[in-house]
């Protein structure tokens, strides 16, 4: 009798012991998982690379967004090629290889859809934008819009190819400054000048350098989008932003590419990456840079 007793209080005391022994473990083991989920967020994607082609004026915001997404998947580097939509969808044309496009204008991504280098089902419209007239603030310029445009001692404006040198010319063209055309992306810049009194024009490869030679002085006004003016608020003055009646809606649309170099796992993170782009919280980001998000 008494041994059995006492075996039974042996086995309380080995039960007892053994749960808080347990207990330790257990909260050690729930440390460890912690720290590995933390360490490892997103390690169970595989590392992979995707190539976006993006218009030169989504540069910044874009930015911000590779780095929010690559927060909840660091093992997916983004690289982007940011220039004209223009100059982009050439070097699609040509090969380079590219995931997605993300364009400033509907005509090259309908370009590239011609071309059946679009992915069924992955094209959207993303944000809008409008295109602003812009100056120095110490410029003293007598320009006030696109109306007296004319008056300006100097213009910088994008070649018809860039989509904002495209909407700009598309804007003269509803004003009566320049002849009625079924593609105002033709009209060359030594037209524009023509029809704008011999006014002295410095034509610039894609929006950014439109902005910078505006910043930096050597052009006295220029037309760029109001997103780019973000950061630059008090360096330059919008003179006019110029109204969708007479630019038309300036549609940003995105899309995957056919890129055959791809493997499941790039193509997986692309499509990732334009619902990213395509959400609630990435709409709040393209807000805070001044785009419109309210497209359909």
């Amino acid at each position: 009798m008494k041994k059995r007793i006492l075996a039974a209080m042996m086995a309380a005391v080995m039960v007892f012991s053994m749960v808080g022994c347990g207990s330790k473990a257990d909260e050690k083991t729930d440390d460890t998982a912690k720290t590995e989920t933390t360490d490892n967020k997103g390690s169970d994607e595989e590392e992979t690379e995707i190539q976006v082609f993006i218009a030169a004026s989504l540069k910044n915001v874009m930015d911000e967004l590779a780095t929010q997404y690559n927060e909840e998947h660091p093992n997916v580097k983004i690289t982007y090629n940011a220039d004209s939509s223009g100059t982009l969808l050439t070097q699609i044309e040509e090969g380079y290889e590219c995931d997605i496009f993300f364009s400033a204008a509907q005509k090259q991504m309908d370009q590239l859809e011609s071309d059946g280098l679009v992915v069924d089902g992955t094209r959207a419209n993303v944000v809008n934008n409008q295109v602003v007239v812009v100056t120095r603030k110490d410029s003293g310029t007598k320009v006030t819009g696109l109306d007296n445009l004319s008056e300006a001692e100097s213009f910088a404006l994008a070649g018809g190819s860039v989509p904002v040198g495209k909407y700009t010319r598309t804007a003269l063209m509803n004003m009566g400054v320049l002849p009625k055309v079924d593609d105002p992306s033709a009209i060359t810049t030594e037209e524009v000048s023509e029809a704008l009194g011999g006014l002295e024009i410095s034509e610039q490869d894609n929006v950014s350098k439109v902005l910078s030679a505006v910043v930096e002085g050597s052009c006295e006004v220029g037309t760029t989008y109001y997103s780019d003016t973000y950061g630059f608020e008090d360096e330059l003055d919008i003179l006019q932003t110029v109204g969708y009646d007479l630019t038309g809606n300036v549609i940003y649309p995105i899309a995957r590419v056919v890129n055959d170099e791809a493997d499941d796992a790039q193509n997986a993170a692309a499509d990732d990456f334009i619902k990213f782009v395509l959400s609630d919280n990435a709409k709040k980001v393209f807000e805070s840079y001044y785009f419109d998000t309210n497209v359909e």
